[in-house]
């Protein structure tokens, strides 16, 4: 199935790189008019065709500014964060991450508001499988990412009435810049295999496609759900 969003436009947070990027590229192929939020791209051939903004979403002052960019916008999909692993027992550190990985999701969701309620539209956000479990060397993120399981759903309750959907997807271990050390070390990543029924890293791209599905009519009567794409691992 293959899916058309021609004259919509389209936000993507985080989108200069890994998850973020591999989805506003499946919009930008579906025909959306797509802009990136996010850190300078590592090569601009990455973003051609993406309208690219680099900005600091642990700004609180961001968000407004950039809904003043948009004159209209019919998806947000939320892929921005961090995570620093074993580092995050430091409370400073945990501040950080929680700050991204959620505080900036709410303001940016509050920002882009008034602009969705308009187009009756949609937001993707990006949660993660440890929405559903802990991770002893990642406490920030793991709360960061329940957290936005969490908000995921308060926002499906409170916009459903202004016609906007909201839903999140849940990653696996996907191969992006984010996971090199674990692709990296061999024990662990056979460890991660091992568990995937479906005996691979996931790829960038595997998740444009259900991206595009929650926002597309085929789910209009879907909101609330996180959903896991990760090739089986929570399953097992």
């Amino acid at each position: 199935m293959t899916f058309e969003f021609h004259d919509h436009t389209v936000l993507v947070t985080g989108g200069t790189s890994g998850i973020g990027l591999a989805i506003a590229q499946g919009f930008m192929r579906a025909g959306a008019d797509v802009v990136v939020v996010g850190l300078p791209p590592r090569d601009a051939q990455d973003v051609a065709g993406l309208r690219c903004l680099e900005m600091d979403l642990r700004d609180p002052q961001a968000p407004q500014q950039l809904a003043q960019t948009l004159p209209r916008l019919h998806i947000l999909v939320q892929a921005a964060g961090m995570i620093r692993r074993a580092d995050e027992h430091n409370p400073e550190v945990f501040e950080q991450v929680i700050d991204l990985n959620l505080n900036a999701a709410m303001r940016v969701a509050h920002a882009m508001h008034p602009l969705l309620a308009a187009t009756r539209g949609c937001v993707v956000n990006v949660a993660s499988m440890l929405s559903f479990f802990g991770g002893g060397l990642a406490p920030a993120y793991s709360a960061s990412k329940g957290g936005i399981a969490q908000l995921t759903k308060s926002l499906a309750i409170a916009w459903a009435p202004e016609g906007i959907r909201v839903n999140a997807i849940a990653p696996g271990w996907i191969a992006t810049p984010l996971t090199q050390a674990l692709q990296d070390d061999p024990a662990r990543s056979q460890a991660i295999l091992n568990r995937t029924p479906m005996g691979r890293w996931g790829q960038a791209q595997d998740l444009a496609g259900p991206v595009q599905f929650l926002c597309s009519p085929s789910a209009a009567f879907v909101t609330g759900v996180v959903l896991p794409v990760d090739g089986g691992y929570l399953i097992t």
